[in-house]
């Protein structure tokens, strides 16, 4: 990749959290849409685009969705098309770095800045975002690129945030500098 130093992370975007899943989100379509086009900003730069995928083994009492093989834990189609070429990393907590092979794939890559979006604003974005192992990027959120059970939720989670790391709209954050 030509400029490993930034990478794209997309969290949980699944086939669950959309219209026939077993936990849509809000907004998911439109979240969808504007996450493409992050993905086609990205790869007019040649970042790293990396996919997180929340995979939740069967067992009692346990999610009932993203249950490791089913078709509701698998990433939706409209990214895979989006970006086929995209990392996966496979997680089973809401921060993406804890038991994960991120941080190996981040270094190897060379990241230094984070830019992250998907599902949900304030379980998985926020956890992975203010990870601990996050705190030696520079960090900033996607916020238009983001979605959860709904729209004031989604709110107050990018008001915490913003004391944190840095939110903007995905055509500033991938703005080219020429």
């Amino acid at each position: 990749m030509k400029n490993a130093s930034r990478a794209l992370i997309v969290i949980d975007v699944q086939n669950d959290y959309f219209p026939g899943g077993a936990y849509p989100l809000w907004n998911g379509e439109e979240t969808l849409t504007r996450i493409e086009e992050a993905i086609a900003l990205a790869q007019t730069q040649e970042l790293p685009i990396l996919y997180v995928q929340h995979l939740a083994p069967a067992r009692p009492g346990g999610a009932s969705f993203f249950t490791t093989g089913t078709a509701g834990a698998e990433i939706h189609p409209r990214l895979r098309a989006a970006a086929p070429q995209a990392t996966v990393v496979v997680k089973e907590y809401a921060d993406s770095f804890v038991n994960t092979t991120l941080e190996e794939v981040l270094a190897h890559l060379g990241t230094e800045e984070l830019l992250i979006c998907g599902m949900m604003t304030q379980n998985c974005v926020t956890h992975t975002a203010i990870s601990k192992s996050a705190e030696k990027y520079k960090v900033t959120v996607l916020a238009d690129c983001c979605t959860t059970v709904d729209a004031m939720i989604h709110k107050f989670a990018l008001n915490a945030l913003a004391l944190r790391v840095a939110l903007a709209p995905a055509a500033t954050a991938l703005r080219t500098e020429d």
